[in-house]
């Protein structure tokens, strides 16, 4: 029933911008903290940005000042604008819901690639 999926991936030259998207649907978007997550080819699966439902936000280390999470509750969508992007933010990117209790899990999308090259 729930469903995360992503949006706006591609390729983009270093220093350039994109932003990305995840509509979410089949639970109450507004309660959940929400995230971004990455992974680059042998590299584990990242956090890179996560906002909450007061819409309190954290960040890698490797993305701030860059990158801001920002979500939208009437639309049920959560946003990750990328800006000056460098070649080692290239990765499949996924959406993220957090649990609420200890039988709720992880929801995942299947994520979208982004390329950052010339």
């Amino acid at each position: 029933q729930v469903q995360l999926v992503e949006s706006g991936g591609g390729l983009v030259q270093p220093g350039g911008s994109l932003r990305l998207s995840c509509v979410a649907s089949g639970y109450i978007f507004r309660l959940y903290t929400m995230g971004w997550y990455r992974q680059a080819p042998g590299n584990q699966r990242e956090m890179v940005a996560k906002i909450t439902s007061g819409g309190s936000t954290n960040y890698a280390d490797s993305v701030k000042g860059r990158f801001t999470i920002s979500r939208e509750n009437v639309k049920n969508m959560v946003y990750l604008q990328m800006n000056s992007l460098k070649p080692e933010d290239t990765a499949v990117y996924y959406c993220e819901r957090d649990p609420l209790a200890g039988y709720d899990r992880t929801y995942w999308g299947k994520g979208t690639l982004v390329t950052v090259a010339s």
